[in-house]
């Protein structure tokens, strides 16, 4: 920012005055004979020193660059959910379809059981050979239901090992976002103490120059 000057005819306005004053054999009109009120300077503000300007350049570059790395993160995250999104969805279907199975097996058991129990109280009353193909179809079954049962216990430890792998995303989910959330405040709390220190400040123009000029000269180390 370049030093504020005042305006042409503010200057021309001061210097009329001083001439007036100079010269005491200047007439007078009697008519307007009015005291006007004197032109005071306003001071010039303040600059900073080239250390503050660097400061503040140092910090504003700081800010941009933390910026850009928080929009990737926030990307990264984004792009993460979706993927949770997802596999819930398969894992979802592999729940329902975990639960169907052992619906199944339950009906199947409590069935087998009311055979066994029904085939008790007739084996009295049937003839060998009834009572063997009975038996025979009841072994059969039981064999098939063990079967259908360990097929089941086993698809409830892969959705076990499913749902636990899940639920380790989810925690690691949940603590990318608080890691996101936090860089997030410390950026602004750096953005806002840049605005304090250093938005809307005079500086002289060549400070900047010889700053930015050791920068590149830096850079190209």
């Amino acid at each position: 920012m370049k030093r504020i000057l005042l305006p042409l005819a503010l200057v021309f306005a001061v210097a009329a005055q001083a001439q007036v004053i100079n010269n005491p054999k200047a007439k007078v009109d009697p008519k307007n004979n009015k005291v006007s009120k004197p032109v005071v300077e306003k001071p010039k503000p303040k600059l900073m020193s080239r250390d503050e300007l660097r400061a503040c350049i140092d910090q504003q570059e700081a800010n941009s660059k933390e910026a850009l790395a928080i929009k990737a993160e926030q990307s990264a995250f984004e792009a993460n959910e979706e993927k949770i999104r997802a596999e819930k969805v398969t894992l979802d279907a592999g729940e329902a379809a975990l639960s169907k199975q052992v619906t199944e097996v339950k009906a199947e058991r409590d069935a087998i059981l009311a055979a066994h129990a029904a085939l008790t109280a007739e084996a009295p009353k049937l003839a060998k050979a009834d009572l063997k193909t009975r038996n025979e179809a009841y072994t059969a079954r039981t064999t098939a239901f063990n079967a259908m049962f360990e097929a089941a216990k086993a698809a409830e430890v892969e959705q076990n090992a499913k749902r636990k792998a899940f639920n380790e995303k989810i925690d690691a989910r949940d603590a990318q976002f608080k890691t996101v959330k936090e860089r997030e405040e410390k950026y602004f709390d750096a953005d806002d103490k840049w605005k304090a220190e250093c938005q809307n400040k005079a500086y002289d123009e060549n400070d900047e120059k010889a700053i930015r000029k050791e920068k590149a000269a830096a850079a190209d180390k």
